[in-house]
């Protein structure tokens, strides 16, 4: 195991790579009734690496094409069901961790690659981690940021409270959504709003499910006035994720990951994380270094949760550009 602590910010050396166009977009018919929205970028010969994104229901953006060489790398990107340009939209129906996986292979099968790096973040890391320990003659290397393992422990700290200590102002807006009475488990709370039978209290539910992740997903996140995006997309990205949560991320028990990480111990692992990440704090990318001998953790000290944080950009670049020169 090898562990690197990054005290500053982005090295301007090391900068996101210019924007870029797909030069193919596909939508693929999944099993369930879904169609997946899937694009490439970059060089069709090149090594090829997918794209996790995070949530559950946060869709891929044009940012995340810019992390690779396009001269090298061949970058898939996809939204996962009921989110981004994925078909049906908001829908919780057919969707399930093991529905993503298998989608994931799906693509991998269409488009002719055999074996792939993964790289994901948040939510894109958990998905990373179990397509891995399903797939794992299919994966050259596991990019890895802002590490969630989709346990009990780490829900309870963000919709819990602990979280909120830092944030009271923003935590209590959030709570004080719910009746006192019901605030002992906000999950299931939101859960029978964001899936209630008004549209308008599923987005009202859902813009404020956001703002309270949005608003602490950066070390400086800025002022809640306005957070908790377009309507639509909001309610689609709470009612994805809530449903995950409820479901305690459809795993078969709560450490689950942690327990297969001997299926995937010869697979490279490139961990990247916030010191002071406040959704998905550092003791989870910890635990997973500690469970993967084989992994190399960077703890980026002036850094939060979110990809766009220079330092977190500054080491995932450098990563990507240290596999390409292997």
């Amino acid at each position: 195991m090898r562990e690197n602590v990054t005290h500053d910010g982005a090295d301007p050396r090391r900068g996101l790579y210019a924007p870029l166009e797909p030069y193919r977009m596909h939508l693929f018919e999944m099993p369930g009734g879904h169609t997946i929205y899937v694009e490439e970028c970059g060089n069709p010969k090149g090594a090829p690496v997918v794209i996790l994104h995070g949530g559950p229901g946060g869709g891929c953006s044009p940012g995340m094409r810019r992390f690779f060489d396009p001269d090298h790398y061949r970058v898939i990107l996809f939204d996962q069901r009921g989110c981004g340009r994925s078909r049906p939209h908001a829908s919780i129906q057919e969707n399930t961790t093991w529905h993503l996986v298998g989608d994931i292979e799906r693509i991998r099968e269409r488009l002719d690659i055999g074996a792939w790096a993964v790289f994901g973040g948040s939510w894109g890391a958990t998905l990373s981690l179990l397509y891995a320990q399903k797939h794992p003659e299919r994966v050259k290397a596991l990019i890895l940021r802002g590490v969630f393992l989709m346990t009990q422990e780490e829900l309870d700290w963000f919709y819990g409270g602990a979280a909120g200590a830092f944030w009271p102002e923003r935590w209590a807006t959030f709570r004080d959504m719910i009746p006192e009475e019901e605030q002992g488990d906000l999950i299931a709370a939101y859960h029978a709003r964001l899936f209630g039978p008004s549209h308008e209290e599923q987005v009202r539910f859902a813009r404020a499910w956001v703002a309270w992740e949005s608003g602490l997903a950066a070390l400086d996140p800025g002022p809640v006035v306005g957070r908790g995006g377009a309507g639509e997309y909001a309610r689609a990205f709470a009612r994805l994720e809530n449903h995950y949560f409820v479901n305690h991320g459809f795993l078969e028990e709560d450490r689950q990951i942690l327990r297969d990480m001997p299926l995937i111990e010869q697979i490279p692992g490139y961990i990247v994380q916030g010191r002071y990440d406040l959704i998905c704090p550092p003791r989870a990318a910890w635990a997973l270094h500690q469970a993967w001998p084989g992994s190399e953790l960077s703890l980026v000290m002036a850094a939060g949760h979110a990809l766009s944080e220079p330092g977190i950009t500054t080491e995932l670049v450098g990563i990507m550009d240290r596999l390409r020169d292997r």
